[in-house]
């Protein structure tokens, strides 16, 4: 049996290792059009920063491909799939057949419809090679302006600012990280940037991209201009669903999947950014691009393509970042407008700290956690395993909230699940 995987990132790790823990014998063919062994894409930053140098950001050993016979076809474009003669085409004009075929292509940048895109240092900071370009255009000194105040612009503004460049993030919501934080918890994290000297301009974007060849600045759509040697499009990412365009597989806004990864075509599955996978909070299909989400799916696909049947129970978002002395990790629904839920939280300006909960027919649903987070693991758990959280839900706050607060039968399986860890 061949099985093919198109992309070369976490997605593709978890199948892989999946396979190979009871299938030796199969074919397996990875395609991407980078060139790198695989590796971390959440280090870009720390990467474009001088925080970690190329090789520190390999995801597997160097010999990943080779221990688990893996061939590799890197540098060429996947252009298009024939699910009904089990082929994929590749740039160069070759096609290879497949009996399996798992689609991992991830994202891609979103560009506004702006004036001056055509002008040289424009960048877009989601892989390996836009942070070597920024890298290599971002000089000490220099000004860069930064679209989009999200996870994607959040990153690319640490980075930078570790080089010496002087940093300005304009988003159009009212505040950075709006996708994860609430206006306290921004609140915090935007402080922390600007003290740095890192500038924030919310309520606006840009309007047009000012310079002749090169980037020299931006007019915003408020009427400001500022000055700018490099431009970062960073207002987030779309599912890659180009390959499968012009083909019978259900895309909504990404590759429709069940909760085994499989397409609506049978012998084709998906798995990682590209994939629209059940979400157990909101109830229904939705797109999660997190790392530890796209290799969780990838090895739910990965099993089921040799035919061992594993089910994937949901997902939901979880984010764990941070800047410097500011860490936050956000899980779940962390700013309903609705109602039915309920919040629980307390911020403490001198400690600089933030915990929200967001509970929901006394299930913890939701929270966001700022420089103090050691918990994490215990409230994500509480999410997964839709836990009551009743008995136990008045002290959640408590700088000391851990086992010793859980109900005695609780308690026992929360330490017989670590025990299965360890």
């Amino acid at each position: 049996m061949r099985i093919v995987i198109i992309g070369n990132s976490v997605a593709m790790v978890g199948a892989v290792e999946a396979i190979r823990k009871y299938d030796t014998s199969s074919e397996i063919v990875v395609i991407s059009d980078e060139t790198y062994h695989v590796y971390s894409r959440p280090l870009i930053s720390y990467y474009l920063g001088n925080l970690v140098s190329e090789n520190k950001m390999i995801y597997r050993e160097k010999d990943f491909y080779r221990k688990n016979k893996v061939e590799t076809i890197f540098g060429i474009k996947v252009v298009s799939i024939d699910e009904r003669k089990k082929e994929v085409y590749l740039e160069n004009g070759d096609s290879i057949s497949f009996d399996k075929l798992l689609i991992a292509t991830g994202g891609k940048p979103i560009i506004p419809p702006v004036e001056g895109l055509n002008k040289k240092n424009v960048h877009t900071f989601i892989k390996m090679d836009d942070a070597k370009k920024l890298k290599e255009a971002a000089k000490p000194g220099s000004k860069a302006v930064i679209v989009g105040g999200g996870l994607i612009g959040f990153k690319a503004a640490e980075g930078l600012h570790h080089l010496g460049v002087d940093v300005t993030i304009v988003e159009l919501a009212d505040r950075i990280l709006s996708t994860i934080l609430d206006t306290e918890g921004a609140s915090l994290v935007s402080q922390s940037l600007q003290n740095d000297g890192i500038k924030i301009i919310t309520g606006t974007t840009v309007d047009k991209i000012i310079g002749d060849e090169y980037v020299k600045g931006v007019l915003l759509k408020n009427g400001q201009e500022l000055e700018a040697d490099n431009l970062i499009i960073a207002i987030g990412v779309v599912p890659n669903v180009d390959v499968v365009k012009n083909t019978s597989i259900s895309i909504n806004r990404g590759i429709l999947v069940d909760n085994t990864m499989k397409t609506s075509v049978e012998d084709v599955y998906a798995a990682g950014d590209v994939a629209e996978g059940y979400d157990m909070l909101v109830e229904s299909n939705r797109v999660v691009p997190i790392w530890p989400n796209a290799y969780m799916q990838g090895e739910i696909a990965g099993y089921n393509m040799i035919g061992i049947n594993k089910s994937f129970k949901g997902i939901f978002p979880m984010n764990s970042i941070g800047y410097k002395n500011t860490n936050m990790i956000t899980a779940g629904i962390t700013n309903p407008q609705q109602e039915e839920f309920e919040i629980i939280s307390k911020i403490d300006h001198n400690r600089r700290s933030y915990k929200k909960f967001v509970v929901k027919e006394n299930r913890l649903v939701g929270f966001i956690l700022i420089n103090d987070i050691d918990r994490a693991g215990l409230f994500t758990g509480f999410i997964k395993n839709e836990t009551d959280i009743t008995p136990f839900k008045k002290y959640l706050l408590n700088d000391d909230f851990g086992f010793i607060y859980l109900p005695k039968e609780l308690r026992k399986a929360k330490m017989l699940d670590l025990e299965v860890v360890r």
